[in-house]
């Protein structure tokens, strides 16, 4: 058996755990305040997600780089291949807040979309 710690991040208390794991099965979890650090702790053991969250370069708009996220959780173990992919994208402005930026980034089923409008530079 393996004892992992993990500090629980469903909620602001940030509870830190002793998850107690055998394979991908989660056995217990100590130091969780509420439940949702049992749903937490299984949750990352089994299929660890994140909210992505960059920017992309701006190509005639008023900044040159603009926020972007994923639009939900994509799986953990492919955050740098998403990174590498995004280095690669620029935009034109304009920018709508909530764009798609790139559909279905690396096969994730996971849109990348942007997190603020940006206006077009006026020349």
């Amino acid at each position: 058996m393996e004892m992992r710690k993990m500090i629980c991040v469903s909620c602001p208390v940030g509870c830190t755990m002793e998850v107690h794991v055998e394979g991908d099965q989660v056995v217990s979890v100590k130091g969780n305040t509420c439940p949702r650090g049992q749903t937490y702790a299984e949750a990352e053991v089994r299929n660890p997600v994140r909210v992505f969250t960059s920017t992309v370069r701006v190509e005639g708009g008023v900044l040159s780089v603009c926020p972007v996220r994923s639009a939900r959780p994509l799986p953990l173990s492919r955050v740098f291949d998403v990174a590498r992919e995004l280095a690669r994208v620029k935009v034109v402005a304009p920018v709508s807040i909530g764009q798609v930026i790139i559909a279905d980034v690396c096969g994730t089923g996971v849109d990348i979309v942007a997190s603020r409008s940006l206006k077009r530079k006026e020349s």
